[in-house]
């Protein structure tokens, strides 16, 4: 196992700086796999502050990447707005119930209060953790579902499909409703030091049609990305699925990061909108990360890293989507080590050794 030269943030500010580095920033981004890290089960997540912050320290100190987030679950949003959610014993959380059944309770539904409702408090305890023990090396953020996403889950996904086109005004009030409880929650994010990350699933083109997107989604979005960046943070988001008909359109809120799913072109994402976004991905997170061997990680880095390191805003080694809770420790070293030996600048020669052209 290699060895890092720098801190992340050091990396970080250096690049920032144009100054040299020792590698390319990679996140394998571990989600609930630093559970398996700490030897805690997943469950323990929902109630204890300081296990969320340990694990996450735990899975930092163990594979050394460049980013540690707070974030569970797709649903502790629309819980906290009073959604059913279901919680095994030791996987990740699903939803168990929408916040309402029909569109005629839409009135009874409020925003969260971070600080009081669901499991937010425990999120917001575990970021004071997160930033006091390791926020003076690596960047510490703390992740929201996006109010488009979020709006699903608080009315039920196969029902907000149908009212897109049976009462499209219902939509916008869910998502009205739904992003000023990410905008509380990005503010108590802000609060406590962290950057806001943005997850937003249902916003992909696998899901959702452009036009769809463009009507319901991206100008709540657009709202809240621009709300944090008024605070002086930048944002960086992940949609998952097919996006590449929407890149337009997320360039356009400003974001200053985009992650992308392994189902898209990374060389034609660069071409399109690396000038204007730094762009992150796009491991495969099953196929490779969880399934393949260490061999197979390395080669696949390589390739990600050819197809994208010299992106004009900048670029970064991901996993295309959150990891499986039990991918083998030794492909997430393996992952960190090909970006180790990588090093920057970039070498293509060397690149395409690992590839094996």
């Amino acid at each position: 196992m290699r060895k890092d030269i720098m801190t992340p943030i050091e990396r970080a500010k250096a690049m920032a700086r144009g100054e040299s580095v020792d590698r390319l920033p990679c996140n394998p981004n571990a989600a609930n796999g630093v559970a398996r890290v700490y030897g805690c089960k997943i469950s323990e997540f929902n109630t204890c502050a300081r296990t969320i912050a340990n694990a996450q320290i735990a899975s930092y100190r163990e594979f050394g990447y460049d980013g540690v987030r707070i974030f569970t679950d797709l649903f502790p949003w629309a819980e906290a707005m009073g959604a059913k959610v279901i919680f095994p014993q030791d996987n990740t959380a699903d939803l168990g119930a929408p916040a309402i059944d029909d569109i005629s309770e839409l009135g009874s539904l409020q925003p969260a209060d971070p600080y009081r409702d669901g499991r937010l408090p425990v999120h917001i305890e575990a970021m004071k953790y997160l930033i006091d023990e390791i926020g003076d090396e690596v960047g510490c953020a703390g992740g929201i579902v996006g109010p488009f996403t979020n709006a699903f889950f608080l009315i039920g996904i196969e029902k907000m499909t149908k009212l897109f086109f049976k009462n499209p005004e219902a939509v916008h009030r869910l998502c009205e409703v739904s992003l000023e409880t990410c905008i509380r929650y990005a503010d108590a994010i802000l609060a406590q030091g962290l950057t806001p990350t943005i997850s937003e699933p249902m916003s992909s083109c696998t899901v959702v049609s452009p036009k769809h997107f463009r009507i319901f989604g991206a100008p709540y979005i657009k709202r809240l990305v621009q709300h944090i960046k008024s605070k002086g943070k930048p944002v960086t988001m992940h949609i998952c699925g097919k996006t590449d008909k929407i890149w337009e359109d997320v360039v356009d809120m400003g974001v200053a990061g985009f992650s992308i799913d392994n189902v898209v072109d990374l060389r034609q994402c660069k071409e399109s909108i690396g000038d204007r976004v730094k762009i992150l991905g796009h491991v495969d997170p099953a196929s490779i990360m969880y399934a393949g061997t260490p061999e197979d990680v390395r080669r696949a880095v390589a390739e990600c890293t050819m197809q994208a390191w010299d992106s004009p805003k900048g670029y970064v080694i991901m996993s295309g989507c959150s990891l499986p809770v039990d991918t083998p420790f030794e492909n997430i070293h393996a992952m960190m080590d090909a970006a180790r030996e990588i090093g920057y600048p970039v070498k293509t020669d060397k690149l395409e050794q690992m590839i094996g052209i």
